[in-house]
C-alpha cells in the first residue's frame, strides 16, 4: 500500500506539470485579449502598452516565462502576481479557499446522505410508488441547472429580494471565524442549490447499484441465515454496491473543491471559483494557472484517497 501511495504521489507532480505546461500554451497560443492592454486602462498608447508589457514579462518567448514560472513555483511555491494589479496569486487564492472549502464540504454532507438515503429507500421498495415518487424528483433535479436553481432559490426564499423572507441573500457570507452563526445561515441555501442536483445523480447511481447487488446469491445467504433486512440491505448490500458512489464523490469533491464558479457566481461568494471566474475574463495568466494548478491538485489527491478507500471498504481490493 505505502509503495502504491509514492507512485501515485510521483505521478501526481508529473500530472501537475502537465497541466501547468498545457494551460500555459493554451493562453499563450489562443489569447482572448492581451492582459497589457486590459491593464492599461480605456485609452492605452503604444508606449504604455511595451512598458506594461516589459513590466509583466510578457515580451519574452514562451518558453522562457514558462521557465521563470516553473523554477519559482518549484524553488519558492510561488505563483506569481496578477497581472491586474500585482498581488500575490498564493495569497489570493488562500484567502479565497476557506469559503470554497465551507461550501463543497458543507453540500458534499448534504448530498452524499440525501441521496445515499433515497437511493437505498428507492431500490428496498423498487417498482412502489415511494420508488417512483423519488425517482422521479430525481430526475428533476439532475434536469435543473444549478444556476437555474440559486436563481429560484434566491427569488423565493432570500431576504433581500424573496416572497419568503427565510435566507439571507447573494453577497450574506460571512467567515467561520469571524461569526459562526452567519457562516452557517449564509451557507444553507448554497449547499441545497448545490446538492440538489449532486443528491440526485447519487441516488440513481446507488438505487441501480444496489439492485443488481440485492439480486446476489450472498445476499440472498445472508437472508437465510436469519439476518435482519436493514443488516442485510446496510452491511452487504451497501457496502457492496457504493463503491461506484465513492468513485463520484472523489470526483466531484476535488473538482469543486478547484472551484465551484457557477454557485459561488450565483451566490457572490468570494471562492477560489469567483477568482477564477474573473481571472478568465481578465486574461489574468498567473490567476489562470494558480486557480486551474489547485483545482488539478484536489483532483488527483481526491482520486488518490478513493483508491485507498476502496481497499477498506471492499476487502477484495488490493494494492501492490
Amino acid at each position: 500500500m505505502i509503495r502504491y501511495i509514492v507512485r501515485r504521489l510521483l505521478w501526481m507532480v508529473v500530472l501537475l506539470f502537465l497541466v501547468s505546461a498545457i494551460t500555459f500554451l493554451i493562453f499563450y497560443a489562443l489569447p482572448s485579449a492581451d492582459p497589457a492592454v486590459l491593464r492599461a486602462g480605456r485609452q492605452p498608447n503604444t508606449q504604455l502598452i511595451a512598458h506594461i508589457r516589459h513590466q509583466l514579462g510578457l515580451d519574452r518567448p514562451w518558453y522562457v516565462q514558462y521557465w521563470h514560472y516553473i523554477k519559482r513555483l518549484v524553488l519558492h511555491f510561488d505563483f506569481g502576481y496578477s497581472y491586474q494589479n500585482l498581488i500575490s496569486v498564493r495569497r489570493q487564492i488562500f484567502e479565497r479557499l476557506p469559503a470554497t472549502i465551507s461550501l463543497t464540504l458543507g453540500a458534499a454532507v448534504l448530498w452524499i446522505v440525501v441521496g445515499m438515503a433515497v437511493g437505498t429507500i428507492s431500490a428496498v421498495y423498487r417498482g412502489r410508488l415511494v420508488d417512483r415518487v423519488a425517482m422521479t424528483g430525481a430526475l428533476v433535479g439532475i434536469s435543473a441547472p444549478v444556476y437555474l436553481l440559486g436563481l429560484v432559490g434566491l427569488y423565493f426564499f432570500a431576504n433581500d429580494t424573496g416572497k419568503i423572507h427565510v435566507f439571507p441573500g447573494s453577497g450574506s457570507y460571512t467567515g467561520l471565524t469571524v461569526n459562526p452563526v452567519k457562516w452557517f445561515t449564509s451557507l444553507l441555501l448554497p449547499w441545497i442549490v448545490l446538492a440538489t442536483t449532486q443528491a440526485a445523480i447519487y441516488a440513481r447511481l446507488l438505487r441501480a447499484n444496489l439492485i443488481d447487488t440485492l439480486s446476489e446469491d450472498y445476499i440472498r445467504t445472508a437472508r437465510a441465515k436469519g439476518l435482519s433486512e436493514p443488516r442485510v440491505v446496510i452491511v452487504h448490500g451497501v457496502r457492496s454496491a457504493i463503491t461506484p458512489v465513492v468513485t463520484a464523490a472523489g470526483l466531484d469533491v476535488g473538482i469543486l473543491l478547484g472551484g465551484a464558479i457557477l454557485t459561488e457566481t450565483v451566490f457572490n461568494i468570494p471562492g477560489v471559483g469567483h477568482l477564477a471566474y474573473e481571472s478568465i475574463k481578465n486574461s489574468d495568466l498567473p490567476m489562470i494557472q494558480g486557480t486551474v494548478l489547485l483545482g488539478a491538485f484536489f483532483i488527483i489527491l481526491l482520486n488518490l484517497v478513493v483508491d485507498v478507500l476502496y481497499a477498506f471498504i471492499d476487502p477484495r481490493v488490493r494494492y501492490a
